[in-house]
């Protein structure tokens, strides 16, 4: 039995979806209103942030992915991220389970430096403070021995249907819409972002991977791009001009006095100042037959009618 956390979200379900495909038919989805996405699924509804219903969840199960996500709301992921992974990290070592560990960068510098597997945390902003606190409890127990879990982590996600990003919504989204894009602060600097597909399937492949366990993976994304780059290849998908403007610091700072959404972003624009260096060699150094998918063919996906 493998079991994913968070099935209803983006990533989960493409965990869901890659896992089915490639390694095993025997999956439980969790979440507190789980769907099917194959007539096998087994769902299992519960709150993660109560211990005994996480842990009757878990129960059972040889791998537990980790793709749970909140809405962007500081104040809620303050009360309740620390509280759902100190529970599912008691559970999987109660129920001797493996725990694959979805995460993000937030907890990096936003800064030019690459950003490898031993880059140190540098948060700044509460979110940033509560993911690399998190992450840091999943570390501390994979290196005690205690907990037999791995870390996978990416950067900004860009992907097909209801993904969730600053570069889907803030381009792709409004394009289909026949809007004008944005473009977050500079449309210069370099982006690492990773197709939300190949992410899950990374990540499934890593859990289905036994001595991939006890250590921290960047997930795989094609080479850097800049926005323009990003609005050229738009144009040659959909056959038309792009119209965009670049948004500036002080115009985010603005628009957050009216706007609780923005006032949430607010931490995170500071990357896209600078060139994003997420570099992923070690995964494709270990998984050399993974394809990657390209930039041109995954917005072209984005834009299939």
């Amino acid at each position: 039995m493998q079991t994913v956390l968070g099935s209803n979200g983006q990533i989960g379900q493409e965990i869901v979806k890659a896992l089915y495909q490639n390694y095993t038919k025997d999956l439980r989805l969790v979440s507190r209103h789980p769907k099917k996405i194959h007539e096998t699924d087994q769902l299992v509804s519960a709150d993660l942030t109560r211990a005994e219903e996480t842990n009757q969840a878990i129960k059972g199960s040889e791998i537990v992915y980790f793709a749970v996500g909140l809405p962007m709301n500081t104040a809620l992921w303050e009360a309740q991220f620390p509280t759902v992974v100190k529970n599912v990290i008691e559970a999987c070592i109660e129920n001797n389970s493996k725990l694959v560990f979805f995460d993000n960068t937030y907890m990096y510098a936003k800064n030019r430096d690459v950003q490898t597997e031993s880059s140190p945390f540098v948060p700044k902003g509460r979110k940033s403070v509560i993911r690399a606190n998190i992450a840091e409890m999943v570390q501390d127990k994979m290196n005690s021995g205690e907990l037999q879990a791995v870390i996978c982590r990416a950067p900004e996600f860009y992907g097909p249907a209801k993904t969730q990003g600053i570069t889907n919504t803030m381009i792709f989204d409004r394009v289909k819409a026949g809007q004008a894009a944005k473009i977050p602060i500079n449309d210069r600097t370099l982006r690492s972002l990773i197709w939300t597909p190949d992410a899950s399937k990374a990540t499934a492949l890593i859990g289905n991977t036994p001595d991939a366990y006890g250590q921290v993976w960047h997930l795989p994304c094609a080479e850097g791009v800049s926005y323009q780059d990003i609005i050229k290849i738009t144009e040659q998908v959909t056959n038309q001009t792009v119209k965009f403007s670049v948004i500036k610091m002080w115009q985010f700072r603005l628009g957050s006095l009216f706007n609780p959404k923005i006032k949430e972003l607010m931490e995170l624009l500071p990357r896209y100042k600078y060139d994003n260096n997420f570099n992923s060699d070690k995964f494709k150094a270990k998984f050399p037959d993974f394809k990657i998918t390209s930039f041109e063919e995954g917005i072209s996906k984005i834009f299939e009618k």
